[in-house]
Order: structure tokens, then C-alpha cells, then sequence
């Protein structure tokens, strides 16, 4: 297909609305191209309310010249999937739903979208002593394995698993959402953009010359106002 005729993501959503689900209660286009995040490889992120739908489905197909992901709820099996993405601190859905634009609208619409904005707002809940503790064993296990480590090919994937690991635990401390791939450093950005930046330089330091000092700081510093690094003594019942 030429890409000039291609139509442009809101008017390609409502055409798949229209075509795909004319007898829906209600939908939302989400995703990066309402945020003015796409990429040459962004799809549409489309969500779909329907009363009529037993079971909820996600579906990934191809529409107007786009790539679609489109995700099917009806007006109960939403808050499952809400729950579970606060669950798990990772408010996929909620955001969609909270942030999406509407291309059909229904009176239900704007108190589900209230709800998911509220979620949104609230942030996930604080982790306790004992879940803060465990987090920082971990951290500190795989912090000694990067540092003692002498081989490239090993320290590559345990710097990456740091990474994450060190991303969730100064998200969730502070009560914040956290991702995963590109999302680990939107969801620092949203949290702290100097922090985020301070934290993208001292691993991108590490790829680049292998230079490991900048990363070790970094996770040290971060567990420092919990009590630093945590091995001896620990146990889990």
C-alpha cells in the first residue's frame, strides 16, 4: 500500500471501529500515537467496550494500512484487569483507558475513565519492611555478581537484570509505577527526569568502554538510605 494513502491513526481507529465493531458501546484509541511517542513501527492501540462480550480477548491484526492491537472488555471484565495491573504495578490498561481518546463515547464511558485515572493517580501500594528487605538482598546479590565478575559475556546479562531490578526498587519505594523495556525509562523520566538521566548514563558508561564504577555507585547509592547492601544475616521463612 502507498503510504500517502495510509489514513492518519485517529481516522484509521474510527474506520476500524466502524468496520470491525460497529455494534460496540464504546472505544478509545491508546498507545504512543496519542501520546506523540510513535515510531515507524507503532501500532494502534485500540480499547474496546462491549457489553455483549462474554469473555475479554486481546487481538492482533493489520487494518487501513496499520498494525492493530485491540483489546475487547466488556463493562465487568475490565476491573479484573485493572486490579491485576495495580497488582502487579504495571497499569497497562488503566493508563490506556485514563490517557486514550475516545471514538465513541457512552454514558458508562467517563466513570470507567475516572476510575482508571484515580488508579493512575493513586500509584501502586508501598511495599512493606519485609518485601523492601528481600528487594535489597537481590539487588545486593546481583550488584556483587556484576562486580566480581571478569567475564564480558556474563557481565552483559547481569547488568541488564541489575538494571531492572534497581529501576523497581526506586519506583516502588517511592509509591511509583514501574515497566518494563522502553517503559523502565518513562517510568523513571515520570518519577525523577534528572534521576532517570543520571541512571541511563552510568549503564550506557558501562556498555560503551565496560567502565563499572558509575553503576556500582549508582546501585549503592540507591540502597544506601535503606541500609545499604544486604547479605548477612538475611533469610526468607
Amino acid at each position: 500500500m502507498d503510504t500517502r494513502s495510509i489514513p492518519a491513526p485517529i481516522e484509521a481507529a474510527k474506520r476500524f471501529i466502524k468496520d470491525r465493531f460497529p455494534f460496540c458501546d464504546a472505544a478509545l484509541l491508546a498507545g504512543s500515537v496519542v501520546r506523540g511517542e510513535a515510531t515507524p513501527t507503532s501500532d494502534l492501540d485500540i480499547v474496546v467496550f462491549d457489553c455483549k462480550v462474554t469473555s475479554p480477548y486481546r487481538e492482533s491484526l493489520r487494518a487501513f494500512g496499520w498494525p492493530v492491537e485491540v483489546f475487547v472488555h466488556n463493562f465487568h471484565s475490565y476491573k479484573q484487569f485493572f486490579e491485576s495491573d495495580a497488582k502487579r504495578a504495571r497499569p497497562s490498561l488503566p493508563r490506556m483507558v485514563a490517557e486514550g481518546i475516545i471514538l465513541k463515547n457512552s454514558d458508562v464511558l467517563p466513570a470507567i475513565r475516572e476510575e482508571a485515572a484515580t488508579i493512575i493517580e493513586n500509584g501502586p501500594e508501598m511495599w512493606t519492611e519485609k518485601e523492601i528487605e528481600m528487594k535489597r538482598y537481590f539487588i545486593t546479590d546481583t550488584l556483587d555478581d556484576f562486580i566480581g565478575s571478569t567475564k564480558r559475556v556474563e557481565e552483559l546479562f547481569i547488568a541488564n537484570a541489575l538494571a531492572d531490578l534497581l529501576h523497581e526498587f526506586v519506583l516502588r519505594t517511592n509509591k511509583h509505577w514501574i515497566g518494563n523495556s522502553k517503559w523502565m525509562f518513562r517510568e523513571l523520566t515520570r518519577f525523577d527526569p534528572q534521576f532517570a538521566e543520571s541512571f541511563v548514563q552510568a549503564f550506557d558508561n558501562y556498555y560503551r568502554i565496560g567502565e563499572k564504577s558509575q553503576v556500582i555507585e549508582l546501585a549503592e547509592s540507591i540502597l544506601e538510605p535503606f541500609g545499604g547492601k544486604l547479605f548477612e544475616g538475611f533469610s526468607i521463612k
